[in-house]
């Protein structure tokens, strides 16, 4: 009994206590000093060893302009035992509060002797000095800590104290000492380092960078400073010196990886820095001895060789393909040949038979689910090019129910949907997206959620489906890459359904078909319709966010860009688009970001 009854008044303690320490740092955040000291005093009485406490009223107390009130409390603590040299920093700064600077000098000094004493006062001397921005003080704690036993290691703290103080050099120069010592993961290190870079080569701070780093290379060659180097290049853009530290990588490195080189290539080309992509692309072909390393780099060669497709030019890629075919044959491993020149075939050749021929072929060999699953998908797409919609659900069912809980799954039942609009089976359609609005793909469940809207939206307002059944076809025409015809087929629905709910909806597909045929005066114009007619519509976003990234990659109309990413991120918070947005206008803005 004795024991239930103590235990109840323990938890009832422990209940106020939690109480009190919620309540002191509420007050306290919302600027309620007066409250928040009252919680502070009885925290600070009950417990004396808590310096977060002790703190906490130091700060009401300053904030209040009480500085004697503090002044009484650190004496107090000071007189207590053995305090914390930490205790002579705040009091010290309270006299600098009050510009009192030669006594809190006193009292800084004072703390820093007690590192005399024991250096492992070093780390929460300067932190504390850190945190107050007392930033000269901070280091001397670190630096002397360090002198006196050459075991610490502060370098990290004081690199970022230099940073601060806009000591570029000597703040890369301890966090580059820091990777080569093993102290810092490499990751965490170029993170901050990110923050004083910019895209610019001829940045003061780039500069800055680069110079310490081939010094760094001359004095004592080590793949780490190669490493760091294209890292660099890579944030300037600067692919091809990007590419010559890698070769170095490369060569110097056990194991002999090209990973590194093809992930470089990648960047390269998804920047549209397409001949420093071909050079890299071209160098694993020559070098790798993997195959599959040199079948993905001859398979981006040619998506390069794509972007120009003159007949003449499909032609030879057509011949490369064979090529490849017949280097490669049909593998497990070499299925990416088999359904990129399935793809090509079909939208770029519009030889889709021939295609579907290939893909079948491919379900012949000893496949895992998920490469079944991946050959199916392609397949079903080019059925549905083919206008064999029956035949592509089929596979994109059976690719649903093999995988039901993985992305290839419910991108396959995102298909199934697609497939069901195109053939204006609008209800069928209805139903997969509505399972498919919980989608863990972001971007599945974005699309699920705006072609459920479509359906839905004009599907009441038209009982006929007239306007829809025309955007199912325009929708369908453009899949098939006949652009023309699908710009004439929305033509029609903004000509002969205005006022309609789909109306916008034609606008924007319109917008993009025109992006892709280079029209970008007419695109403007649709995206202007769009975020100017119907500004509270569900598009509203997307037309936004596509005017910035015209305005910014193609006109180059930056302040323009910079008004319609600002729109999305004081209007559209909950928007797919928002943390792009976000990121772009800062970058617009000139901030330095993280």
């Amino acid at each position: 009994m004795k024991l239930g009854f103590f235990s109840i008044l323990l938890f009832f303690f422990i209940t106020c206590w939690g109480q009190e320490d919620f309540l002191a740092k509420q007050y306290f955040n919302d600027g309620d000093f007066e409250k928040a000291v009252v919680f502070y005093k009885s925290l600070t009485d009950k417990n004396p060893r808590r310096s977060d406490y002790a703190e906490g009223l130091v700060a009401c107390y300053q904030q209040l302009e009480k500085y004697k009130e503090a002044e009484e409390f650190l004496l107090k603590r000071l007189h207590q035992g053995s305090p914390y040299p930490t205790v002579f920093i705040e009091l010290g700064y309270n006299y600098q509060l009050q510009k009192e600077n030669e006594k809190a000098s006193q009292y800084y000094e004072k703390a820093l002797s007690r590192i005399e004493e024991n250096p492992n006062y070093g780390y929460g001397i300067g932190f504390k000095f850190q945190r107050l921005i007392l930033l000269d003080y901070a280091l001397r704690a670190y630096e002397r800590a360090m002198e006196l036993n050459p075991k610490l290691d502060y370098n990290f703290q004081m690199a970022r104290i230099y940073g601060e103080q806009g000591n570029v050099e000597k703040m890369y120069e301890s966090y580059l000492e820091l990777i080569k010592k093993g102290k810092a993961s490499q990751t965490n290190v170029l993170r901050n380092l990110d923050n004083f870079i910019s895209e610019d080569p001829n940045d003061p701070n780039n500069i800055s960078l680069k110079r310490t780093l081939l010094l760094k290379a001359q004095n004592n060659p080590d793949i780490l400073w190669n490493e760091v180097l294209s890292w660099l290049f890579v944030k300037q853009k600067q692919y091809l010196s990007a590419f010559n530290q890698e070769k170095a990588i490369y060569k110097r490195s056990e194991g002999r990886s090209l990973n590194r080189i093809s992930g470089l290539g990648d960047m390269a080309f998804d920047n549209d820095a397409l001949e420093d992509a071909a050079i890299i692309y071209t160098y694993i072909d020559k070098n790798s001895a993997d195959p599959v390393a040199k079948l993905n780099a001859n398979l981006s060669l040619i998506d390069i060789e794509l972007l120009d497709e003159t007949s003449r030019n499909l032609d030879k890629i057509n011949k490369e393909f064979e090529l490849l075919i017949e280097e490669y044959g049909y593998e497990n491993q070499t299925l990416q040949l088999q359904i990129a020149y399935a793809n090509f075939l079909t939208f770029k050749r519009n030889e889709a038979e021939k295609a579907i021929e290939i893909l079948k072929q491919c379900l012949s060999l000893p496949l895992d689910r998920f490469s079944v699953a991946y050959v199916k998908l392609a397949l079903g797409d080019i059925l549905v090019f083919n206008q064999r919609f029956n035949e592509a659900l089929i596979y994109f069912s059976q690719i649903q129910r093999s995988l039901k809980n993985d992305i290839l799954g419910q991108n396959a039942r995102f298909k199934v949907a697609q497939t069901s609009f195109y053939k204006g089976d609008f209800e069928w359609a209805l139903t997969q997206l509505k399972v498919l609005r919980s989608s863990t793909s972001q971007l599945i469940a974005n699309d699920a959620m705006q072609l459920s809207l479509l359906i839905s939206d004009n599907s009441l307002e038209d009982s006929t489906q007239t306007a829809l059944k025309k955007y199912a076809k325009a929708d369908l025409l453009a899949y098939q890459q006949n652009t023309k015809e699908a710009i004439e087929v929305l033509n029609d629905i903004l000509e002969n359904h205005k006022g309609e709910k789909i109306e916008d909806e034609a606008l924007m597909k319109q917008g993009e078909l025109f992006e892709g045929i280079k029209d970008y005066t007419a695109a403007e114009m649709n995206y202007l319709k769009v975020v100017t007619f119907y500004e509270n519509d569900i598009l509203a976003d997307d037309a936004h966010f596509a005017l910035a990234e015209l305005y910014r990659t193609v006109l180059n109309q930056p302040n323009k860009a910079k008004e319609h990413y600002e729109k999305i991120i004081y209007n559209f918070q909950d928007s797919y688009y928002f943390p792009e947005a976000r990121k772009k206008f800062r970058i617009l803005r000139g901030d330095i970001l993280n």
